[in-house]
């Protein structure tokens, strides 16, 4: 609702704007996990603080998605900050969904972990897949399929309106660029309820610290994706490091099942947990950058320049 207020005359964000608000919403999960640690001992501070790591880390992946498909509906910068946050409120009441559905799977089946880590392995094989395919992520908007549904039952006007989804248009009511990025957002926000859920899970089996480190993760985008925009295409490595995070969580779910049938099989500690996330997050930052370094220092080719001056 803050962020609604905040967003209420749509303007360009400046950097010191997007660094303040996104130091906002670091602090108060800091803060938070604090009192967790606290009031519930030092289990549940770990649970809780992991879980917001994996998250916060899934969600600089939902940016990539984000930055792609803003750039491919051309959507002005005074907008974009709207878009962001309508994207937000939709996976907020998505993983609200997903995570109360969760609850009841693993209260009612024991099979819920191992389906959960089937989903997070076959994620990560495919998420490691096209990392190491390079493979170009452009957004073609013809070919979305959201686009398309909506194109089949209502006109479309080609400019924005400001914040308006509909405008008449020759006397007929017709959706407008906004309504339609905001249709392809919400879309991404489903697949990624799908891969994020069964993660936190496989680190706190809370419903509670599950929504709780979900909501934190997500609040920040906003921001966050104004002050990291230009560093996103520098994180070369991201995929990889994704792919290894959930392959290892998947992992982690299906030894946790197997614990529960045969309890001679080991389980993976969350501190043991926290420990690997953070390695495996270091080395793809540290990787990206150097990559990213090396290849800026690399003499242009005559083929490379016509590109960028193309571009």
């Amino acid at each position: 609702m803050l962020d609604f207020l905040v967003t209420r005359k749509p303007h360009e964000v400046s950097l010191r704007e997007a660094l303040s608000w996104s130091a906002f919403y670091i602090a108060i999960p800091v803060a938070f996990g604090v009192w967790v640690w606290q009031a519930h001992g030092s289990t549940t501070g770990v649970e809780y603080y992991t879980g917001y790591l994996v998250e916060k880390s899934l969600s600089v992946d939902n940016l990539f998605i984000f930055l792609l498909l803003l750039t491919a509906f051309a959507v002005p910068r005074e907008l974009q900050q709207r878009v962001l946050l309508i994207g937000v409120a939709g996976a907020l009441i998505l993983r609200g969904i997903f995570i109360a559905l969760g609850a009841q799977l693993i209260a009612s089946f024991s099979w819920a972990f191992l389906l959960f880590g089937a989903i997070l392995l076959v994620t990560a094989v495919k998420v490691i897949r096209d990392a190491l395919a390079h493979r170009d992520h452009t957004v073609d908007v013809a070919n979305l399929r959201s686009v398309a549904f909506l194109r089949r039952f209502w006109p479309v006007v080609d400019d924005y309106h400001g914040t308006r989804m509909t405008v008449l248009d020759k006397g007929r009511r017709a959706l407008t660029p906004m309504a339609l990025v905001i249709a392809a957002i919400l879309v991404t926000d489903i697949v990624f309820a799908i891969d994020s859920v069964p993660a936190v899970y496989g680190i706190t089996e809370d419903p509670y610290l599950v929504f709780a480190t979900n909501a934190f993760a997500l609040l920040g985008l906003r921001a966050l994706y104004f002050v990291i925009e230009g560093a996103l295409a520098a994180l070369v490595y991201l995929g990889h490091g994704l792919g290894v995070i959930l392959a290892f969580i998947g992992v982690k779910l299906v030894l946790h099942w197997a614990h529960g049938v045969w309890p001679q099989v080991p389980e993976i500690p969350t501190l043991a947990s926290l420990g690997v996330i953070v390695a495996v997050l270091a080395v793809t930052v540290i990787a990206s950058l150097r990559a990213s370094r090396r290849e800026a220092r690399m003499p242009s080719s005559p083929a490379n320049a016509d590109h960028s001056e193309v571009g």
